[in-house]
């Protein structure tokens, strides 16, 4: 897809979007993406010569293999959302195997899911994708239903079935994050000793953040939670788009500092990411942000996502139900579209 096409796309969003220059944080400051990231950043840290390996793996399948830019199809929303939300619009994907098909079909960097998803199928396509076993979940069978990240699944489970990287969520603002940041701490240095990366959902969850904006998107509090990620050794970390900013004014809690909102982080999209990067030791812990739900205008809004995703120093898209809840041939060329926004040359860093 050409800069033109990705342009039309993009409709009246395209010049404020592809030519915007950052003004709080440049780019020169950021570690960004490139064919050699893991030389680059992760061969001068503890990680040992295993979990290179692995990061490498994720790093060079795909379509965007060896560009430093990551694709990954996330599929744990049968337990996060429950299978009838996520799966009805398209029931095929209650079958594990369409699911790891798509991610190949797609191009996919790996493709992350549950124990039960990638477990039935990992002797046929352990070897052929990198697997991502997300190892908690928050469930919604429970009632009535209440936010936590429980334990489903062990470090020792996703290496045995030849996985190379867990993923974990941590709800930070919960009142159980404390417990989960230390389930999960504890999990990602496992896995390292195994020799699997570690990618981990920072996503805040406190109803006290809705206020008359949703300050669960807010850059200041999004940042944040980039930055307690990366402090339990994430190699990556998926965060939601952000949409806002000053969440720590609006509610009035924590510690922040005017710059923050004078100067650092103008008040734009790109800006936003910009920061969330930063926060994640200034991209040395690579940024993904999340495809969000689907809705009427998919590839829209996804495109639109990789853009201020790529423009801000991130790392890619993990881009789930804009996928799988379409057929499946229309669900790989959306994927793919994401792709080449991240292939196209000529869509820099601001």
């Amino acid at each position: 897809m050409s800069v033109s096409e990705i342009e039309n796309i993009l409709g009246d969003e395209a010049g404020d979007l592809l030519n915007y220059t950052c003004k709080g944080i440049p780019k020169e400051d950021l570690h960004l993406p490139g064919p050699d990231f893991v030389d680059r950043v992760f061969a001068q840290s503890d990680r040992n010569p295993q979990v290179l390996r692995s990061l490498q793996q994720i790093f060079s399948h795909g379509r965007l293999g060896n560009t430093g830019y990551l694709s990954i199809l996330p599929v744990d929303q049968g337990i996060e959302h429950s299978a009838a939300a996520s799966f009805a619009p398209n029931p095929m994907y209650m079958d594990p195997e369409n699911i790891v098909r798509l991610a190949i079909e797609g191009g996919c960097s790996a493709v992350a899911s549950t124990l039960g998803v990638l477990g039935m199928v990992a002797r046929r396509y352990a070897h052929r994708i990198p697997f991502v076993l997300k190892i908690n979940h928050n469930e919604l069978l429970s009632y009535p239903n209440f936010h936590d990240q429980t334990l489903f699944a062990t470090v020792e489970q996703a290496w045995d079935m030849g996985a190379v990287a867990v993923g974990a969520t941590v709800y930070f603002g919960s009142p159980e994050c404390r417990r989960q940041i230390i389930e999960v701490s504890k999990a990602f240095r496992r896995a390292h000793q195994l020799g699997m990366a570690t990618i981990l959902w920072c996503y805040l969850r406190n109803p006290v953040f809705e206020k008359e904006v949703d300050y669960h998107l807010s850059a200041d509090l999004t940042g944040q939670a980039d930055h307690l990620g990366a402090t339990i050794e994430a190699d990556i970390v998926k965060q939601k788009l952000p949409e806002n900013n000053g969440g720590f004014r609006a509610i009035g809690f924590g510690k922040t500092h005017p710059r923050v909102y004078e100067e650092l982080v103008p008040n734009h999209p790109i800006e936003y990411v910009r920061w969330q990067v930063a926060n994640g030791y200034m991209g040395r812990v690579g940024l993904i942000n999340s495809g969000g739900p689907s809705g009427k205008n998919d590839l829209k809004d996804a495109v639109r996502t990789a853009v201020i995703n790529k423009r801000g120093g991130g790392m890619g898209l993990i881009l789930g139900r804009k996928a799988f809840q379409k057929p499946f041939e229309e669900g790989v060329q959306l994927i793919k579209a994401v792709q080449d926004v991240y292939l196209c040359d000529e869509i820099v860093p601001a």
